[in-house]
């Protein structure tokens, strides 16, 4: 059994797929980019502005599932230029406390829309 998780305050899915499911006690969390939700624009402001973007649009979206970052036991961070992970890792601190969520980093050619960096998570729901 899956339930649709969403909310007007991260951006709408730009394809055929959910802002995250819920299954049992997991939250699946599909990768943010940098949409103002808003607007529906990427933000500008560089990669520093984007990862914090993409971090607010996860929390929003954690939140409408009545979890916080404190649920997250996994993250992926996708990357258009590897150069940028000193960056992206100094915002990503900002928002986990320890222990961290488990996490891996790669590089990837593109990200939709031309964002720098995209952010997917799962998190575990108590209770």
């Amino acid at each position: 059994m899956k339930t649709a998780i969403s909310t007007n305050a991260a951006p709408a899915a730009i394809g055929p797929y959910s802002q995250a499911i819920r299954a049992g006690n997991l939250l699946f969390l599909s990768g943010q980019i940098p949409l103002d939700p808003a607007t529906g624009q990427v933000v500008s402001g560089g990669v520093v502005a984007q990862a914090q973007r993409v971090l607010e649009n996860l929390m929003a979206v954690l939140q409408a599932a009545g979890c916080s970052a404190a649920h997250v036991v996994r993250t992926t961070v996708y990357l258009v230029d590897l150069g940028d992970f000193a960056a992206v890792n100094e915002v990503y601190g900002r928002f986990f406390e320890s222990p961290h969520p488990a996490r891996s980093t790669v590089q990837v050619a593109a990200l939709p829309r031309g964002a720098a960096v995209e952010i997917d998570a799962i998190a575990v729901i108590a209770g």
